[in-house]
């Protein structure tokens, strides 16, 4: 496959999830604060764009609520936004045509046209949930019409790396703007794990419980564990037998795996008593291996990348 295909693809899968796991971000943060009235707007603001990878510089000028949803929502400017991440699947879409189906074409290119440039306060929640939707849209036909060849794998590797690293931040995100156990519900709601999460623990909500369960669990999609194994597979299946006698593929499978098995044997306990460091190594892990999978399988000069990244 050519490395510019290759690129798209991964970087498709990425912006999807981005888009999607923005929404989701956002959505639970604006309700936290319009649920808790004590809580200082202005630090909380920039909290969340500090997690986001854009903190503020400190000024007179208070933020607010409408200042996160401008500028990590319909801005199409800001490499972290929503509307950024839709133009930029669809534009990688554009430059594989010649792989990626017509349907998923028109997914994408369907939401990058009917993406609003300015939504109304009390209309934050409705566009969060559409592009929550669209992004399920385009990824239900991958999954549903793409064989599973290396136009797959650089999918999958691509959306499980970035859905990683926004579970992580969600985490963050909750780690950095509550202390109490309130607001977990809500963040399993976010990441369509209450139901599941419910069936698994059969009990009240807890929040090492909870943490546990998004991070660890082996059966829900989302979990982080989960997708650090799903992007270990997928590169095992872009290059088998590369790793030979020594275990791995690259740089990038030595990093997943290391990430992965520092949480999956570390105790729940544990892993909530440092949830917002733990978060934040979970970062750095991902953007690193993203980096090693560009050097290894798409050597050029430009280099698509948002404020969030670590490098």
């Amino acid at each position: 496959m050519l490395s510019r295909i290759a690129e798209s693809l991964f970087w498709i899968g990425r912006y999807l999830e981005r888009s999607d796991g923005t929404a989701r971000i956002l959505d639970v943060h604006l309700h936290l604060l319009l649920e808790d009235p004590w809580v200082d707007e202005d630090t909380a603001c920039r909290v969340l764009f500090a997690v986001m990878g854009d903190e503020q510089p400190a000024d007179t000028k208070p933020l607010n609520r409408a200042d996160v949803f401008t500028r990590l929502g319909v801005d199409r400017q800001h490499p972290a936004a929503i509307a950024h991440s839709v133009a930029s699947a669809r534009e990688n879409a554009r430059r594989a045509r010649e792989i990626v189906s017509i349907e998923l074409w028109e997914a994408l290119n369907t939401t990058y046209a009917k993406m609003p440039r300015k939504v109304a306060p009390d209309k934050a929640h409705e566009f969060f949930r559409w592009v929550c939707e669209r992004a399920a849209l385009a990824s239900g036909i991958v999954d549903g019409s793409t064989s599973r060849d290396e136009a797959w794998q650089f999918f999958t590797l691509g959306r499980a790396i970035e859905r990683v690293d926004m579970t992580a931040r969600l985490l963050a995100t909750k780690a950095l703007t509550s202390d109490n156990g309130a607001g977990w519900p809500m963040l399993l709601r976010s990441c369509g794990a209450y139901e599941s999460y419910l069936r698994g623990a059969r009990g009240a909500t807890s929040a090492e419980s909870s943490a546990a369960f998004l991070v660890l669990d082996r059966l829900f999609p989302r979990s982080i564990l989960v997708n650090l194994l799903r992007a270990e597979e997928a590169l095992r299946e872009i290059e088998p037998g590369a790793g030979g006698r020594v275990g791995f593929a690259g740089e990038a499978q030595r990093l997943l795996g290391g990430i992965r098995s520092e949480l999956e044997y570390r105790p729940a306990s544990e892993l909530l008593a440092n949830l917002s460091a733990s978060m934040d190594r979970v970062q750095e892990t991902v953007s690193a291996a993203s980096d090693a999978v560009r050097m290894r399988y798409f050597p050029t000069n430009v280099v698509p990348v948002w404020t969030g990244d670590v490098s």
